[in-house]
């Protein structure tokens, strides 16, 4: 018969790290015999976690709730840990490890070059302003696709085209607009009136270079884009 595995979710007492209350709001203390792992190592992880019963310690930033680690028993982390060092120490391994991050890295070049066409097709400027989008995707795209950077660029949720259109908009309110120097009334819903009235004010700049028209000496856009440049 399969074991079953318990699993307790806890969070920690603001300004007492040490201390715990249940999902319940009840206060929580480890078992004696229990130690905590701290979150970091995925292999490590899991290996405790397998079969084992634990309890996973989370905290809310804002909205969103993040794991911090994890209460278990100590022997089984300890077994744990002796496991997960002689799989790193095999030579199979580390080959396998040594291919599976030059896949990563291969499929990653792949993405980049990926996302920074599809921003190019969706400035889609005038042929007379070709060099311009290319050099407007790239600084975009750099700014985006690095792994962890946490944009719009990472996510999954939504198809390369509207991930592209929407880092261009991302883009252009931080590099062609007051907005990092706003100050913002913090009501419900101000940013975002702000945020939509900066994209338009946005769209209808792309639109001139979409349309050929020639920008005026002080453009926000060109002056953001070669002023990056000319700083590298």
């Amino acid at each position: 018969m399969t074991k079953q595995t318990t699993i307790v979710t806890l969070f920690e007492v603001k300004g007492k790290p040490d201390q715990y209350i249940s999902e319940a709001g009840q206060p929580i203390s480890p078992p004696s015999g229990w130690s905590f792992l701290p979150a970091g190592d995925a292999a490590l992880t899991r290996r405790v976690t397998k079969d084992a019963d634990y309890w996973k310690v989370c905290y809310k930033k804002g909205r969103r709730v993040y794991t911090k680690g994890i209460w278990a028993q100590t022997s089984t982390i300890e077994q744990a840990k002796q496991y997960v060092k002689a799989m790193r120490e095999d030579d199979g391994y580390q080959k396998k490890l040594e291919s599976s991050r030059a896949s990563r890295a291969r499929a990653e070049d792949r993405y980049v070059v990926e996302f920074t066409q599809a921003i190019v097709a969706h400035l889609n400027f005038h042929p007379s302003y070709a060099e311009l989008a290319i050099r407007m995707s790239k600084l975009i795209s750099e700014h985006a696709t690095p792994v962890g950077s946490g944009t719009v660029a990472r996510t999954k949720m939504i198809p390369i085209e509207q991930r592209a259109a929407k880092a261009v908009t991302a883009w252009m309110r931080h590099q062609t607009t007051e907005y990092d120097n706003m100050q913002i009334k913090r009501v419900k819903g101000a940013r975002r009136e702000v945020r939509s009235t900066l994209a338009k004010s946005s769209n209808s700049l792309l639109q001139n270079y979409r349309d050929g028209i020639a920008p005026s000496t002080d453009c926000p856009l060109w002056s953001a884009v070669y002023s990056n440049e000319t700083q590298e």
